[in-house]
């Protein structure tokens, strides 16, 4: 088995893709007006419309995440703190090191899932 993609079911579609490519600098592929992926060459987050929620039989809700967080792996953490000031609404944290000795900053994504941006201290 293989994890295939990391699926975010969001109200409005266009602005978390939007969201996301101005977080990772990666093109969204657009396969459906309610459905998109960002593909990386470790994994793929996919973005659904909550119009497609029906199809999965109440299984799932948006803007509902409270337990799930989506870690991206950068070069630099402070670095990327700065260029984020424009496009993030929410920061959970400033750059900060973790006890297990990652250098990390979390923020919230428009719909409120959180995400940790994140560089391993040696």
């Amino acid at each position: 088995m293989q994890l295939a993609a990391t699926r975010i079911i969001t109200d409005d579609v266009d602005r978390l893709v939007q969201f996301y490519e101005q977080v990772t600098g990666v093109t969204a592929t657009r396969l459906h007006p309610l459905f998109a992926e960002l593909r990386t060459s470790t994994g793929t987050l996919a973005i659904a419309s909550s119009k497609t929620a029906p199809l999965l039989e109440g299984a799932v809700r948006a803007n509902a995440n409270q337990s799930v967080t989506l870690d991206f792996l950068v070069d630099d953490v402070e670095a990327s703190y700065l260029r984020l000031q424009s496009v993030v609404d929410t920061f959970v944290n400033e750059p900060t090191t973790m006890p297990w000795g990652n250098r990390s900053l979390l923020f919230r994504d428009p719909d409120g899932n959180l995400i940790n941006v994140f560089t391993p201290q040696s």
